[in-house]
């Protein structure tokens, strides 16, 4: 297993982080070619993933082999295409992750985001309802977060993963930033987190 590329992602890159925030990391890996054709009931990884200790500021990774992560990028999920933009922690000495991350653009496709992206949202609104592990502030905050990324991405090209620092053409990026920032500290009710990420997935739905 080769590691071409490894990206910070969540609270810490999209600028929401408070000082017990954990440190996640996604990555690529390439696997030999011969190992996907070989015959026997072994496989090569496709995925790797590594948690750290239960504790703030704990550090978890995932890391897709590079045909996989194509595979998942091509139906455009957001998770994924955020490793093609996300601020890069080690190419590892290889030229190969940054060649990677320049094919972001042909990669994703207006219907394949909106569909995605929407997608997301909704698993995060059905958790937010649920109130999984106690941690609806977080579900409410993804759920806007990844709406408005997708907005974004189809009206100007851009997908933003620093929100705070985002230079966006409508101007409303500390709005939301400040929006997510509050919701993330607890500052919501669940109508409206669902009437404001209605409004939002009605603009994705208009601009794909």
């Amino acid at each position: 297993m080769k590691q071409i590329l490894r990206v910070l992602v969540g609270s810490r890159a999209h600028g929401l982080a408070t000082e017990d925030s954990d440190y996640d990391y996604r990555g690529v890996f390439i696997e030999p070619t011969y190992l996907f054709h070989q015959v026997g009931d072994q496989k090569p990884k496709i995925t790797d993933w590594m948690e750290g200790e239960k504790q703030p500021g704990k550090t978890d990774a995932t890391m897709w082999e590079v045909q996989h992560l194509l595979n998942l990028a091509s139906h455009c999920n957001p998770s994924i295409l955020e490793v093609f933009v996300a601020p890069v922690e080690d190419y590892y000495g290889s030229n190969l992750g940054d060649e990677l991350r320049q094919i972001f653009k042909y990669i994703w496709y207006p219907q394949g985001v909106r569909d995605a992206f929407v997608g997301y949202g909704l698993n995060n609104r059905k958790k937010l309802l649920e109130n999984k592990d106690n941690r609806s502030a977080k579900y409410a905050s993804a759920y806007l977060r990844v709406l408005w990324q997708a907005r974004e991405l189809l009206l100007h090209h851009q997908l933003p993963v620093n929100i705070k620092e985002h230079k966006c053409e409508c101007g409303d990026s500390l709005g939301v930033w400040a929006r997510l920032k509050s919701w993330r500290n607890g500052h919501f009710t669940s109508g409206e987190v669902i009437d404001r990420c209605a409004s939002m997935t009605e603009e994705v739905n208009n601009a794909a």
